[in-house]
């Protein structure tokens, strides 16, 4: 299994359970879906429940949202407006570049060339998404970005991440 961390914070954005879909060489897709369960109980799809987590008939807590929002852990947050957003775009932007000349220059010309036709298309739909920061909340790091889209006829949460702003860890 492969987990994907923030470069900035090493906060967990997603992991390879779910479809990822890159475009333009920048941008990771994560295909989510809604679902309900027990509170504080992580579902990776593949996963069994142990025989010691079978139902004992009492009544518990139960929390709703998007599984891979709940099994990472990511906090909501937001922006008051999309001016505010692309200020945070911008300074993201710069501490990414600056990282990717340090760690992978080849990738900094492929990252410049195709991160402003991504986002120009993202900041179009800026009314419709919703923003979350890993679990330790820090806005200095990538704040994702999650809209839902018609997928075969069903409303499915799509969580956006920066390609060049997370490392893979492998498990």
């Amino acid at each position: 299994m492969r987990i994907y961390k923030d470069i900035l914070t090493g906060d967990e954005m997603f992991s390879d359970t779910y479809k990822i879909k890159l475009v333009s060489e920048v941008l990771y897709e994560v295909y989510g879906k809604l679902e309900t369960r027990k509170l504080g109980d992580v579902q990776l799809d593949g996963a069994n429940p142990s025989a010691e987590e079978a139902d004992e008939g009492t009544d518990e807590a139960v929390e709703s949202g998007v599984d891979i929002v709940l099994n990472h852990r990511l906090a909501e947050t937001g922006f008051a407006d999309k001016k505010q957003f692309t200020v945070y775009l911008k300074d993201y932007m710069k501490k990414i570049v600056a990282k990717l000349e340090e760690k992978s220059p080849d990738q900094v010309e492929i990252f410049k060339k195709n991160i402003n036709e991504v986002m120009k298309d993202i900041l179009s739909r800026f009314k419709d998404l919703q923003f979350f920061t890993g679990e330790s909340m820090d806005a200095e790091g990538m704040i994702a970005m999650m809209e839902y889209r018609d997928v075969d006829g069903v409303s499915t949460p799509i969580l956006m991440c920066f390609k060049h702003g997370l490392e893979e860890e492998k498990f």
